[in-house]
């Protein structure tokens, strides 16, 4: 992994910097095929962005093509490996933030191919849109993909959501095990990502509330068991909850999220350009909150430190880990604790997970998958 301090990677740092994750099967490039990604990146000629999207939209479109061909002989496993192929090389083409014409066209494309995948799920994909009733500018609803386990009554409900950079389709990996529990998967947008109403701000917890209420009134899932799970920046989102909505979750896990140190100047100069990050961190971040660029960043971050806005109000406890410590939230029924931006979080009542500033950032951990829900 190339760690350059002070500037972000070189197009041949950035070139093997995505072969070594395709290799090691890493976000984002999990789920894609090593000989397609050697030859896109011979197409690689520049970071710029439309470039970078079609680059990737050249990969993908020879799969869409051959999941409707298929779907026309009535191949549903072959449609179902070409569309999530598609999507997958569409995901890449708008990653890590369609901040361009081509990503934008490039995210759109991947979502429907993996809509058009969803239809070969087993148990199947709900797309639910769930009205909200944002302020002025903001989007009309909330749009969740929803799958339930076979074989279960009125399943207990895991709420999840990644980062700035990963969206409800990729919640499908995290998905499966969620189901093997016998829970049902709700995969939604963290604020300021993809198709949320919400651009990031003060407040972008307020996307919760109407999923809450819509879960509560159906008769086919139990909406007074449910537990939301945050990855990465996400986590953030999800210690908020804690805290907002503490009365209507049974469960919340902060997994990698910041709360304080991570919206300091000096931990966001020594973390802009981290080997382990595609690009320049800050600008994918001010991205998700409608922001300029990385100086807009700097200066709005602060607000949202959970330390210093008061924002920590019912059952809050201090936690630390290593040098690096924040605020975190017993949440009703589960713990979360936010230490740092490279520190894995803990969920009360898995024994064993690693945790503290060696443990990187969202490792790739089963005894998450053996979280209880009470």
């Amino acid at each position: 992994m190339v760690d350059q301090p002070n500037r972000g990677k070189t197009l041949e740092e950035t070139k093997a910097y995505l072969l070594e994750r395709t290799l090691a099967g890493r976000n984002p490039m999990d789920g894609s095929k090593e000989a397609d990604v050697r030859e896109a990146l011979t197409r690689l000629k520049s970071d710029d962005p439309d470039h970078w999207a079609e680059v990737w939209m050249q990969t993908a479109r020879p799969y869409e093509e051959a999941g409707l061909e298929a779907e026309g002989k009535g191949d549903d496993a072959a449609a179902h490996d070409a569309f999530m192929l598609a999507y997958q090389y569409y995901r890449l083409g708008r990653f890590p933030a369609p901040n361009s014409p081509g990503k934008i066209a490039s995210g759109q494309a991947s979502i429907a191919n993996y809509l058009a995948a969803a239809r070969y799920f087993d148990p199947p994909l709900e797309v639910l849109n769930i009205p909200f009733a944002g302020a002025a500018g903001e989007g009309p609803l909330v749009r969740c993909y929803l799958r339930k386990p076979a074989g279960v009554e009125r399943p207990p409900v895991v709420i999840h959501h990644g980062g700035i950079d990963s969206f409800k389709e990729e919640r499908h990996r995290y998905a499966g095990p969620v189901l093997g529990r016998g829970w049902a998967s709700l995969a939604i947008d963290m604020p300021g990502t993809s198709e949320s109403p919400v651009k990031g701000a003060l407040d972008g917890e307020r996307v919760y509330e109407p999923v809450l209420a819509h879960l509560r009134e159906r008769s086919d899932v139990d909406g007074n068991r449910v537990a939301l799970v945050g990855g990465s920046f996400g986590g953030y989102w999800a210690t908020k909850a804690a805290h907002v909505y503490h009365d209507q979750l049974a469960g919340v896990v902060n997994w990698g999220g910041g709360v304080h140190y991570g919206f300091q100047p000096d931990w966001i100069n020594a973390s802009r350009y981290a080997g382990s990050y595609l690009t320049d961190l800050l600008g994918t971040r001010a991205f998700a909150f409608g922001l300029g660029g990385a100086d807009d960043w700097l200066e709005f971050a602060p607000k949202l430190s959970m330390l210093d806005s008061g924002g920590h109000r019912r059952r809050a406890r201090a936690d630390a880990a290593g040098e690096r410590q924040g605020r975190c939230a017993d949440a009703h029924r589960g713990s979360v604790s936010a230490a740092g931006a490279r520190c894995a979080q803990r969920c009360a009542g898995v024994p064993g997970r690693p945790h503290g500033p060696d443990a990187g950032h969202l490792p790739n951990d089963p005894a998450l998958d053996r979280a209880p829900l009470r």
